[in-house]
């Protein structure tokens, strides 16, 4: 079962880090088809956030086809993003780990690790776009 997390600094609302949580888990396929996501009293208690705030990420998933609620058991998972590319993930994952090493050891805080990479990332899409 996944369990969520809050970044308060990261400026994402709430709700769509859930959202997010959920989106990247099934990418992964760590979540899968059946699975059941914590129950809001469940994520309230851990979270401590607004019922309506989990109830709001559950309804955004829930309209993307990613999950159906059960009255009276919870929310259950009802299709994968997971693809092929997934064997592929293993290798990626590696290399970006080794990358990640060589950041730190060159002195880079978590906050510059993200920021070298989200810039990095924009950066190649665009040139992808164009």
């Amino acid at each position: 079962m996944i369990e969520f997390h809050l970044d308060t600094g990261s400026g994402v609302s709430p709700y769509m880090q859930l959202v997010r949580q959920v989106r990247h888990a099934l990418r992964l396929d760590l979540l899968r088809v059946g699975e059941q996501l914590p129950t809001v009293k469940d994520v309230v208690a851990r979270l401590a956030i607004n019922p309506n705030t989990v109830l709001k990420a559950y309804r955004e998933l829930e309209r993307d086809g990613l999950v159906a609620p059960r009255p009276g058991v919870g929310t259950f998972v009802t299709r994968t993003l997971a693809d092929e590319s997934l064997t592929a993930h293993g290798p990626l994952r590696t290399d970006l780990e080794r990358w990640l090493a060589k950041a730190r050891l060159a002195g880079l805080d978590d906050e510059s690790i993200e920021a070298l990479f989200m810039t990095t990332f924009r950066s190649a899409r665009e040139e992808d776009i164009a």
